[in-house]
């Protein structure tokens, strides 16, 4: 996994510290999402880079391994709709995705194995 930091706001990791309270921490990515909310660097949403990913925002990535490139919407999983491009957080990849930047290379486990994903592009929105 990567370890740049990552930047999240108070209103995501108020909203998902809350989802995560309901979950159990025997899910293998509630447990990881965890993970990466205890050592995200947290700002008011003025201060988060335009270019970190957080719950609204539309990422372009490519898989370091296959070439593919993909794009989503990340949302909370009651928004979520993978055929529109809207994927929950509580996916691996969502999960994973989290507070990492434009440029940033990710290594997250999955069902499938471990994923190695570039992020090419962030457009930030505010919180859902």
């Amino acid at each position: 996994m990567s370890t740049n930091n990552i930047y999240i706001s108070k209103e995501d990791y108020n909203l998902l510290n809350h989802l995560l309270l309901r979950l159990s921490t025997k899910i293998d990515t509630v447990f990881r999402l965890r993970g990466e909310l205890s050592r995200a660097i947290v700002l008011d949403e003025s201060e988060v880079p335009d270019e970190a990913i957080g719950l609204g925002s539309h990422v372009e990535t490519e898989d370091l391994e296959t070439g593919e490139r993909e794009a989503y919407t990340l949302t909370l999983p009651a928004q979520s709709d993978f055929d529109q491009g809207r994927l929950s957080i509580l996916t691996p990849i969502g999960a994973g995705l989290l507070g990492y930047e434009e440029g940033d290379e990710i290594e997250w486990p999955t069902p499938g194995g471990i994923r190695r994903i570039r992020v090419l592009s962030v457009s930030r929105q505010s919180s859902l």
